[in-house]
């Protein structure tokens, strides 16, 4: 019998990312589970003011140390256009995915662990 990948939200982990200070905590934390879900919640106004950085960098970050990260956001243009932009750019991407439901997070991620 497989093992039920360890997919982990980051309210569940008691982390919320307001800042670039924010995101080596999340990493670190990040480790101890197979996937992660961010929600809208989970994010301060600074991730979708992509001017910010915040959002650059810790799409990289998940990359770089290949965390897979579903991030659940009901309607993608509700943050304009670029931000709407770069949420259909990463509707297929393989690492950093976005999606409008939890449920639709927990499936790509457990699709993408069984691989």
């Amino acid at each position: 019998m497989t093992a039920q990948p360890n997919i982990k939200s980051m309210g569940e982990l008691g982390l919320r990312v307001d800042t670039l200070a924010d995101i080596p905590d999340l990493i670190g934390t990040a480790f101890s589970v197979d996937g992660l879900i961010l929600t809208e919640a989970d994010l301060g106004p600074e991730f979708f003011r992509l001017g910010s950085g915040v959002a650059g960098e810790l799409f990289q970050k998940f990359v770089n140390y290949r965390i897979p990260v579903a991030l659940v956001l009901e309607d993608f243009s509700a943050y304009g256009e670029r931000f709407s932009e770069l949420a259909y750019e990463h509707s297929r991407h393989p690492a950093v995915r976005f999606v409008t439901s939890e449920a639709a997070a927990r499936a790509w991620l457990g699709r993408r662990l069984s691989q």
